[in-house]
């Protein structure tokens, strides 16, 4: 179908061209309409057709320089809508005002009865003659495409659209000349609606399971559309485990940055997955502000190829940043988020630097190169087991790189450095979370002697703690996928396990916020909503994918990973943090730490890590930060020293 609409150009938009030249010539057909039907009300008048021609030729000349003018032939036809008709209406008005005084004025008139007439149904056939000529295209053009669709075997998907708030009824606008998706009606829950019927498509009214099968049947449906990810999160354990069941597919809708040229895409409109469901209520951030504090600004962001990092980059493009800088040691992602960038963002002044946060030769050269106002440091080590097998790789990155990027920023006089810390720090049961522990405790004891003026300096450090983030690179989530794909088993760890999730978009949404919030020395952390059963989500993944869990695929439990906790920590607990000015973000209440002694500390398990001495570079650790206890993990020996001590 697609080649016979390409074929017929029933892709295309009608020039507009020859809407004017049509909306022209019906403009002028009316006005020796108007003339004509004058002549016949009113008794004896016969005004003379070589006059009436000599009129309607100026009428005309008129109509064409008014809808120039008010771009009446500028509109689309087949996307018209009631708020366009206004434009008709002034533009008739126009042309009979502007001709009706230049034949009043040169006495074409033969008395006021007539012209009041004549003036009046030019007015009102003009109106209604372009609104009658748009309604016919339309029609034409819907038949025309439903007879091609008709002869090539329509091979559109049939579905039904979720509600019936404003977005869904936009989409169904937007879907109206998809090749791909034939839209037979709305799905509502409840009988408020049943009979009705929006933008001539019916409501088709839900109550229980019976109502599903029913509506399927009588369209033929074949998916469910969700308009919007709220709406879909909110059916998650109705509608959609009612389509699940029944082997409907679960679509959801492209926002509206994915639509291309107007057109809904093929391959935007997707089934649903579980980072869709998992997601919460868009945050709504001061976006004004934020554009305001990074707009003309320099900007570096460290592990800038990584999922954090990678999503910073593209909300900074589209911030008005002069210049962007990518640091990251890894090779090929970063290539490929070049690649993106040169893609979406062509205007943008980027560098990508390929370097090791771990040595500051090459720091410092992109540092004294590029001159950063703002650096976000995302470079990190962050899988907790493979961690606890390298304890001493962990330290070199994620303590001794964020020193490095931090004594870079005070040398360079950078304007803010913002840290990506976790939620592993607090409370840490494993190296990876007391590596980021010891990050924050040694980037605020130095932003706390800047501002006691005990170092001179003027950079402001900030630090964001936050939980899991959806389809991260090594993420649990990436990782049931592929399990699925292969026919399982799907491995949890354990049946009681819980995490906190967060989406890529939406973490850093709210790492740009802090950053724009923060004074300084605050360690900012955020509102991960509720925890999520991580076998509960493996079941909805499987189900998700259209198998039946235990028949098809089964889940494996394979035991807790070293260092890995059973439950995370909540993070906006009102007893360790205090509120800010944005209800989703709020400021942890943390030991402080001498910056002296941090310098110390971070010294010698610098040295310690260099040389591989696991053992005494663990046990200053757990000295250093005194809440670390490990759990699951060939470190928990050293617990037990200082326990005894």
């Amino acid at each position: 179908m697609n080649r016979l609409v390409e074929k017929f150009g029933l892709d295309r938009y009608v020039s507009s061209w020859l809407i004017l030249i049509m909306d022209t010539v019906t403009s002028g057909i009316v006005t020796f309409v108007s003339f004509l039907l004058a002549n016949y009300f009113i008794a004896g008048i016969d005004y003379p057709i070589h006059y009436i021609l000599e009129w309607t030729a100026l009428a005309t000349v008129i109509s064409m320089a008014v809808f120039v003018v008010c771009r009446t032939y500028r509109q689309i036809i087949r996307h018209s809508t009631l708020r366009e008709i206004w434009k008709i209406a002034v533009a008739g008005l126009l042309k009979v005002a502007l001709w009706g005084s230049i034949v009043w004025i040169r006495g074409g008139f033969v008395s006021e009865s007539y012209a009041v007439l004549v003036l009046s149904l030019d007015v009102l056939l003009t109106f209604c003659a372009l609104v009658v000529l748009r309604i016919v295209m339309i029609i034409v053009y819907d038949a025309i495409k439903e007879k091609i669709a008709g002869r090539a075997g329509d091979r559109r998907i049939n579905v039904l659209v979720y509600g019936v708030g404003d977005k869904s009824v936009a989409l169904v606008t937007r879907l109206q000349n998809s090749p791909h998706y034939c839209v037979r009606g709305f799905l509502s829950m409840g009988n408020g609606l049943r009979s009705h019927a929006i933008v001539g498509l019916p409501v088709y009214c839900m109550c229980n399971h019976k109502n599903l099968e029913n509506i399927i049947r009588r369209t033929h449906a074949q998916a469910l559309l969700f308009a919007s990810y709220d709406d879909a999160r909110a059916e998650q354990e109705g509608v959609i485990r009612e389509c699940m069941s029944m082997h409907l597919k679960v679509l959801i809708a492209p926002p509206i940055d994915e639509v291309i040229d107007g057109k809904v895409m093929k391959s935007s409109v997707r089934e649903i997955k579980i980072e869709d469901l998992l997601g919460r209520a868009e945050i709504k951030v001061s976006m004004e502000n934020i554009i305001a504090n990074f707009r003309g600004k320099t900007v570096l962001v460290t592990g800038a190829a990584g999922s954090i990092g990678s999503e910073l980059c593209r909300q900074l493009a589209t911030f008005g940043v002069e210049r962007l800088i990518l640091f990251d040691n890894a090779e090929t992602p970063m290539h490929n988020i070049r690649l993106e960038l040169e893609e979406r963002f062509p205007e943008l002044e980027f560098r990508p630097v390929i370097g090791d946060v771990r040595l500051v030769s090459r720091l410092d050269f992109a540092f004294r190169t590029y001159r950063p106002d703002i650096v976000f440091h995302a470079a990190a080590y962050k899988h907790v087991p493979l961690m606890e097998e390298n304890p001493c790789e962990a330290v070199l990155v994620n303590v001794i790189g964020s020193r490095n990027v931090a004594d870079m920023c005070l040398k360079y006089g950078v304007e803010k450095m913002v840290m990506i810390s976790t939620d592993k720090a607090v409370n840490p049961t494993n190296i990876m979370g007391c590596t980021k522990r010891l990050a924050e405790i040694y980037v605020q004891s130095l932003g706390l002697d800047i501002e006691a003026r005990r170092i001179e300096g003027k950079t402001k450090f900030v630090t964001t703690r936050f939980g899991n983030v959806l389809g991260s690179n090594g993420s649990v989530i990436p990782r049931f996928r592929e399990q699925i794909a292969k026919g399982g088993p799907v491995t949890v760890t354990h049946p009681e396990i819980t995490r906190f999730f967060m989406t890529i978009p939406e973490a850093c949404r709210l790492v740009m916020e802090a950053a724009t919030m923060s004074d300084g020395n605050e360690i900012f952390v955020f509102d991960m909503g509720e925890s999520v059963k991580i076998a509960s989500l493996a079941r909805r993944m499987i189900e998700l994918a259209g198998f039946e869990v235990g028949k098809d695929i089964r889940i494996e439990f394979t035991g807790l990973r070293p260092g890995e906790k059973l439950y995370e920590e909540v993070l906006s607990d009102a007893e360790n943090t205090l509120p800010t000015a944005h209800d989703r973000i709020r400021i942890a209440k943390v030991r402080k730490y001498d910056y002296t002694d941090a310098c110390e500390a971070i010294g010698m398990l610098e040295r310690l890590s260099r040389e591989v001495n696991i053992p005494d570079m663990v046990r200053l650790m757990k000295r250093t930060v005194p809440e670390y206890k490990s759990q699951n993990s060939q470190f928990e020996e050293y617990d037990k020293e200082t326990a005894a001590v």
